[in-house]
């Protein structure tokens, strides 16, 4: 299974007027990274950075001056997300930029059954909260005291950690799946409860018969009230 763990940094909330500034994305195979990455800052065509995103993701208009546009990297970002999930904390927030962006430039949008919300997965799994990126770090242990702001390629490489814990950590990968069975994994990455596996040729029996015929004694003695009778069938 490939996975793409995302985020974006914006100019401000409205993905009507405002454009994304950067997009940072890592890739996982089975849930395990695989050190690849795709990280881009992108200039905003005009759109100002608002004061309110400057102060959580720092990313100032000098800055994204001299950056490639969208519609300069569109490409090469669908490129690396082709045949994978997308992954993103709230990721309504993110698709609906990525939609917008995608359809200025008259391109499909991306469908919603290959987007999976790890804050949808992290309220269902902690119903209690708080389900932050920094609030679900904490909870399992993960070191994110270099993330003084927010950076798209840094918090998808959290959020990738963050994933891989809530969907049963990284010996997750390592389990046994019966021959033929899909990937082991459900439509939001939990891991999917298998079927035993079956010999395909039963091993001997290690009862004698004496003792099957002693046993069968023993029964007959007790009566229909043994428990036996209930435990094999009888």
């Amino acid at each position: 299974m490939r996975d793409i763990i995302f985020d974006t940094e914006t100019t401000g909330m409205d993905n009507k007027e405002d454009r994304i500034i950067e997009i940072g994305a890592v890739e996982l195979i089975d849930h395990f990274p695989t050190g690849k990455t795709f990280h881009v800052y992108i200039n905003a065509d005009g759109q100002p950075v608002h004061p309110e995103a400057l102060r959580v993701h720092g990313i100032s208009d000098e800055f994204l001056a001299d950056k490639p546009k969208f519609s300069a990297i569109a490409d090469e970002m669908l490129a690396f997300f082709e045949g994978a999930r997308w992954i993103a904390h709230n990721a309504t927030f993110d698709m609906g930029f990525i939609n917008a962006e995608l359809a200025r430039l008259g391109k499909p949008s991306i469908s919603d059954d290959i987007v999976v919300d790890t804050l949808a997965l992290a309220r269902r799994k902690h119903p209690m909260g708080p389900n932050n990126l920094d609030a679900l770090c904490k909870r399992y242990a993960i070191d994110n005291a270099h993330r003084t702001k927010h950076g798209a390629l840094l918090d998808a490489e959290l959020l990738a950690e963050v994933y891989i814990e809530m969907s049963g950590g990284r010996q997750a990968a390592l389990r046994l799946v019966n021959k033929g069975d899909d990937d082991g994994y459900d439509a939001d990455g939990n891991i999917r409860k298998l079927a035993p596996l079956v010999r395909p040729r039963p091993l001997a029996s290690r009862i004698h018969p004496e003792e099957v015929e002693a046993h069968q004694k023993m029964l007959e003695e007790i009566g229909e009230k043994a428990l036996w009778h209930k435990v094999s069938g009888q």
